[in-house]
């Protein structure tokens, strides 16, 4: 299917609904499945950790909900931050609450078990996590082992949120995982290149935090769709922490504007369902 080449006039329209509440009936797409690839709960009766000196504040499960279910969010992943550390009581607790149309990625020790692996599988864990943006790309080898050991217990994948271009000498070996997912369009405008490389050994692409890249979104949204249509996977990135300007509802006015209506549905749905695997 071609891109809508008009996108530079139609992102005019989505640009109008930046200052639109979340929760805004005038705003709400109509459209009822959604799937949210990437969003953080941050309930504090769990374990939260400092990350270089920043503590999220609180966004419990009701509040995430209050914000998606107007928008049509029904199913999706709950994803481990830096500031979760490898504690899994939280996921466990929100997975139960949440049922089988969520799902989690987590975060792990090297060491942990495979039977720690398999048990976070069978309540609905899907993938495992390193977040490497603001460390240095030097554990390559040490991802492949975890990753591939984490997919052969559990069917885990991997997802890496760094900057892409920090892998542009890492392709080879990344491209050899059984799945891998880059976070939020890889960051950076320099990164696209090794992203689209990605793409094309069969990594999928997390279509989240826009407010956070550095980047030509709806241009690398084009170039991904047109290199994959399986490729790309929406997520609210919710709450957005230290993101430069946090989700709004425009960003799926925008993605249904740059892709038309079947390769919206993809990537708003049917690539991310067949990735984490939901019961919906």
């Amino acid at each position: 299917m071609t891109i809508n080449p008009q996108r530079r006039q139609l992102l005019l329209g989505a640009g109008a609904l930046a200052t639109l509440s979340l929760t805004g009936c005038a705003a709400r797409p109509q459209h009822t499945d959604i799937f949210d690839s990437h969003c953080h709960i941050i309930d504090t009766r769990y374990p939260i950790i400092p990350n270089q000196g920043y503590t999220p504040p609180s966004f419990p499960l009701a509040e995430y909900q209050r914000q998606t279910q107007p928008l049509g969010v029904s199913s999706g992943a709950i994803v481990s931050g830096s500031f979760h550390g490898n504690d899994q009581t939280y996921l466990r607790a929100v997975l139960a609450q949440l049922g089988p149309r969520w799902v989690g990625v987590t975060q792990v020790a090297p060491n942990v078990p495979d039977a720690e692996i398999a048990s976070l599988s069978a309540i609905g864990v899907r993938a495992l996590r390193f977040n490497i943006f603001r460390g240095r790309v030097d554990t390559v080898d040490d991802i492949v082992e975890l990753a591939t050991r984490a997919h052969a217990a559990g069917r885990w994948h991997a997802e890496i949120y760094a900057d892409a271009a920090a892998l542009r000498a890492h392709v080879a070996k990344l491209s050899k995982l059984p799945q891998i997912v880059i976070d939020h369009l890889g960051m950076t405008e320099e990164g696209l290149p090794v992203v689209l490389d990605l793409v094309d050994a069969g990594a999928r692409i997390k279509a989240t935090g826009f407010g956070r890249v550095t980047m030509d979104v709806p241009r690398a949204l084009e170039r991904i769709a047109a290199r994959n249509p399986n490729a790309l996977m929406f997520g609210t990135d919710l709450p957005s922490t230290r993101a430069k300007r946090p989700f709004d509802v425009a960003d799926i006015a925008l993605v249904r504007k740059v892709l038309g209506p079947e390769l919206a549905r993809k990537a708003l749905w049917d690539n991310a369902v067949a990735l984490y695997r939901p019961r919906v």
